[in-house]
This record gives structure tokens, C-alpha cells and sequence, in this order.
């Protein structure tokens, strides 16, 4: 995926690279208490994960990190700029994921998502996505350690994830 892909909003996506991480740092700390590091992101793209930025000319607007094997995929982290949220761009992002995922042979998309992020929640389940688990203790939180829920959506030919298990 060298060449940009055109999405909504007059934004583009194409690979993060290194020269990307402060303004992608510069989200992430803006965005959550306990922010992935520097470091995180290095290793993202040193292994091979599908590191995207989400650009409008020369801003980046969000980015989302995602690895793929065994026919399913793991989206481990989305996110839009404080300034650009509440615009659809999060769901831009979301489905962006979900079609790269699928050309790349997953056959289901899983993530964690806050217990307590009832936002990002909502944007789950209108995409198609089931709680199909939860992570005791997951995430740092202010006060001690936040459970995660498990959530999936199958891609391609199979619908549910009752199909996608017997398939």
C-alpha cells in the first residue's frame, strides 16, 4: 500500500512511517492517560503491523495500528486528534481497517476496547461488532487496572461469528 487510498473528507491514508511519530505521539498523549509510547510504535513498524496515518494535506488526523495472521486480524489501536473527533473520521478509520483487513485474508477483526468507553462502544456495535469477551484488569487506569471488552466482526462471506467458528 505505497500509494495513498482517497477516503471521505478530503483525507488520504497511506503507511505511518518514523518521521511520523511526533505528531502521532502528540495525538496519543492528547488522547489517552496512559499513552503508548514512542517506543510501542517503533516496534509496531519494525515487526510488519499495518500502521496507517489518516492525512489532509500534511496534518495528521489520526492513525490506527493493526496486525493480521492466521485469518484474523487485531486491531490494537485507532484513534482521531482531540480537534477532529465527533466528524465521522473515526468511522472512516474503523471501515478503512475493515476492508485492508479482509483484502489481507482475516477472516474476523477483534479489539479491546475501556470498559468505560461507552463512545467508542456505540461506534462498535453500528458497525457490526459483538462483546464476545472481556479482559479482567486490562488497561491502566487512575485508580488500579480497567477491564477491557472483547469485541469481533467477521469479514468476507461470513456473516456471523457462529459461521466464521464453523467454517
Amino acid at each position: 500500500m505505497n500509494e495513498p487510498v482517497p477516503l471521505p473528507f478530503s483525507f488520504q491514508v497511506r503507511a505511518m512511517r518514523e518521521q511520523d511519530l511526533d505528531q502521532v505521539l502528540r495525538i496519543e498523549e492528547a488522547s489517552y492517560q496512559h499513552p503508548w509510547s514512542r517506543g510501542i510504535f517503533r516496534d509496531c513498524l519494525r515487526v510488519g503491523y499495518h500502521c496507517r496515518v489518516y492525512i489532509r494535506e500534511e496534518e495528521i488526523l489520526g492513525y490506527t495500528v493493526h496486525s493480521v495472521a492466521v485469518g484474523e486480524a487485531h486491531l490494537l489501536n485507532l484513534c482521531v486528534s482531540p480537534a477532529h473527533r465527533s466528524r465521522g473520521h473515526g468511522r472512516a478509520l474503523l471501515r478503512h481497517v475493515l476492508q485492508e483487513a479482509g483484502e489481507q485474508g482475516a477472516r474476523v477483526l477483534f479489539l479491546e476496547v475501556r470498559a468505560s468507553n461507552r463512545v467508542a462502544q456505540a461506534l462498535y456495535h453500528s458497525e457490526g461488532f459483538n462483546e464476545v469477551g472481556r479482559r479482567f484488569d486490562y488497561y491502566p487506569a487512575g485508580q488500579g487496572r480497567e477491564d477491557a471488552l472483547v469485541f469481533a466482526r467477521t469479514l468476507g462471506e461470513h456473516s456471523t461469528m457462529e459461521e466464521w467458528a464453523n467454517a
